[in-house]
């Protein structure tokens, strides 16, 4: 193997296209009024790179725990781990320098961060070894990742971490992690269960229904943070409900391409991809801009 193929293979291990993910870092930087803040927001980038990082490193050990198991799945089996143009050894060399290096950063940068990220890298090793095996707790695993991705995001630039912006969170991303669930289910028929483990204890009116109460929180959840008085005394203003319609249209189109476009697999992917959902984000972000900046 060249060093180029090695290091294209490699990138691709790492999955750049879910870095997306993180951007849920930036979160408190922007509901906290400091994106201007040239200093905070440098801060927020390296926090983000980091998370990048460590959660590729993540990835690499996930390939490596579900490498059979991945065989069985359409998308999944062209991995580079998973089709063997990566062999284990170099993907463990790669996870054994990448992490240290990273933590020590994350260190340097702010032990309060350090802690967060951490948090994170231990609790996605529990779920490649352990949880993603134990029904429900799998998909909570895979929410309290994108939790503690807010948390780090308030902790590098140390303001106070909003308990409304915790709830939104967990219960936005165990609606995508339900989807993905479902969408496990019903694609892969009777190689579900070789694939994933968990997905034996499913059921797809099981899922449906956590889908439906978890869509109604997420939604009521978020009304009762643009109307509560802790956020109408910090942003001194009533207009955040007027952002509720993309979010409710952003939860319907997410609805209908999970149930109508065999959707859901890839949440990154379907943000990144579906132009409907990327305009509708985009002015949701214009409006809380406008909002709470102007």
């Amino acid at each position: 193997m060249t060093a180029k193929i090695f290091i294209q293979n490699a990138l691709l291990s790492m999955r750049p296209r879910q870095w997306v993910k993180n951007l849920f870092i930036f979160a408190a930087l922007i509901f906290s009024q400091n994106l201007f803040n040239i200093s905070l927001f440098i801060k927020t980038v390296s926090a983000g790179i980091l998370f990048c990082l460590i959660s590729s490193c993540a990835y690499i050990i996930n390939d490596l725990t579900d490498k059979k198991d991945d065989k069985f799945h359409p998308f999944k089996s062209k991995r580079p781990l998973v089709s063997g143009e990566l062999n284990n050894f170099h993907a463990i060399i790669l996870v054994a320098l990448l992490t240290p290096v990273v933590l020590t950063l994350s260190y340097k940068l702010n032990f309060n961060f350090f802690v967060a990220i951490t948090a994170y890298f231990l609790l996605q090793l529990f779920y490649s070894f352990l949880l993603k095996h134990a029904v429900i707790l799998d998909v909570f695993s895979l929410a309290f990742g994108f939790v503690l991705r807010v948390v780090a995001g308030a902790l590098i630039i140390d303001v106070k971490i909003s308990s409304w912006l915790l709830i939104c969170t967990l219960l936005l991303t165990l609606f995508l992690a339900l989807c993905k669930r479902r969408h496990e289910l019903i694609s892969l028929n009777e190689k579900a269960v070789r694939h994933r483990k968990s997905l034996r204890y499913y059921s797809p009116h099981l899922l449906d229904q956590m889908i439906s109460i978890v869509t109604a929180s997420t939604f009521i959840s978020y009304i009762l943070y643009t109307r509560s008085q802790e956020t109408i005394q910090k942003f001194q203003t009533e207009a955040l409900i007027f952002t509720t319609p993309f979010v409710l249209y952003g939860i319907f189109r997410y609805l209908y391409l999970v149930y109508k476009e065999d959707g859901g697999g890839a949440p990154d992917n379907i943000f990144l991809t579906d132009k409907a959902l990327l305009i509708n984000s985009i002015f949701w972000l214009i409006s809380v801009y406008i909002i709470l900046y102007f």
